[in-house]
């Protein structure tokens, strides 16, 4: 209830808002109006409806006002950058003509400029998004090669696919996961990767969304680590529980060995950095007692986990969380958080690929930053 009541106030300040910037501001009248504050009515209450879907909302009916919803914030995130920014240019025109002493009274036309400013400004933002909500439903594959100096021979030409952030429940359910596990089967990696934040609900609600990652295929296994959603609308663990029952062998900071060609890898994985007491992160146990000169791949979530990895020693680690900052320009924030944003990096002695993820969390829509599922060839290092 406390959960429903800060979202709906906070969604009802940001319609205000908008009602204040949209309508007020450039004095639509009559229908047109009637018109724009009725669709910020009803787009309020679905974006409500929206935020609760998989986790106090049964999603199979939820998820079409989920999808609807969700998108609407996304408008909502460029009508407020936008209205910033005219309010910015609106303010500086008055700064110029205070500075120059023009005392007329406002000029009309002024009025019709910030109409058709405002105009624009919608147009772009739901266009944008429009765009931005078919990018969102096509992940795509991308390879990367990686060449690593302490990979042993039997091991060079792995092929590791990555699957993270699918972010399945509120607006996108079972078909994206499909979608995307036969993007995986179709490229016939060697080892596959969960990297967290598969869902956003409870696993009564959205559980049987994931349920086609049953069909994962890997001849060295399917493994998956905690992201920081798993921790939000339920138990963590009991969803890494639920993962193994659809066959993914999950990481809970511990390793395994991993044989081919007749040499031998560590796979570890760790918690999430911001699971709460008794789950924090721990590399330290998952690393405890293990060959130093062995090859270790790490699966953590977050990219920021790098520099633990990096005092330990891991040679190359496996992480998601910042979809690359999902909708520009909020790619350009990321970094206030995380160390590297999306690809391929290097801190010290480890290497860090960070993929932009295969979903999206909340607006379904990725714009300038696509969905993928990451097929990384590791490669023994020469010289």
């Amino acid at each position: 209830m406390i959960r429903l009541l800060v979202a709906g106030t906070f969604l009802a300040l940001i319609s205000f808002w908008l009602h204040r910037r949209l309508v007020r501001a450039p004095g639509l009248r009559g229908r047109s109006a009637i018109a724009a504050n009725t669709a910020l009515g009803v787009l309020l209450v679905v974006a409500l409806i929206g935020a609760q879907s998989g986790t106090a909302l049964d999603p199979r009916w939820a998820r079409p006002f989920g999808f609807l919803g969700w998108t609407w914030l996304g408008v909502v995130l460029y009508l407020v950058l936008g209205t910033l920014l005219i309010g910015i240019v609106c303010l500086a025109a008055r700064a110029v003509r205070r500075f120059r002493g023009d005392a007329h009274p406002p000029d009309p036309s002024r009025r019709r400029a910030l109409q058709i400013a405002t105009g624009a400004l919608t147009v772009a933002a739901v266009a944008a998004v429009g765009y931005g909500t078919v990018e969102a439903a096509r992940p795509r594959v991308v390879h990367t090669r990686i060449p690593l100096r302490r990979l042993p021979a039997g091991f060079d030409g792995l092929r590791v696919a990555l699957v993270t952030d699918l972010h399945v429940g509120p607006s996108r359910g079972r078909e994206f996961t499909r979608r995307a596990v036969d993007l995986v089967n179709a490229q016939q990696p060697d080892l596959i990767v969960l990297g967290g934040d598969l869902t956003d609900g409870t696993i009564a609600l959205v559980g049987q969304d994931l349920a086609p990652l049953a069909d994962l295929r890997a001849p060295l296994g399917v493994y998956g680590v905690s992201g920081n959603h798993e921790y939000y609308a339920d138990d963590a663990l009991s969803w890494l529980d639920f993962w193994e029952t659809l066959g993914v062998r999950t990481l809970r900071n511990e390793r395994v060995a991993l044989e081919r060609g007749g040499d031998v890898i560590d796979l570890a994985g760790i918690h999430d950095y911001s699971a709460p007491a008794p789950n924090e992160a721990d590399l330290t146990a998952a690393l405890q007692g293990r060959d130093p000169e062995r090859f270790v791949l790490l699966a953590a979530h977050q990219p920021r986990q790098v520099f633990e990895a990096r005092d330990h020693g891991v040679d190359l680690q496996l992480s998601g969380h910042t979809h690359g900052g999902q909708m520009w320009p909020l790619g350009y924030v990321v970094p206030l958080q995380q160390p590297t944003v999306t690809g391929l990096d290097r801190f010290g002695d480890t290497l860090v690929y960070t993929s932009r993820g295969t979903g999206a969390w909340g607006p379904p829509v990725r714009i300038a930053t696509p969905p993928e599922v990451t097929i990384l060839e590791l490669n023994t290092a020469q010289g």
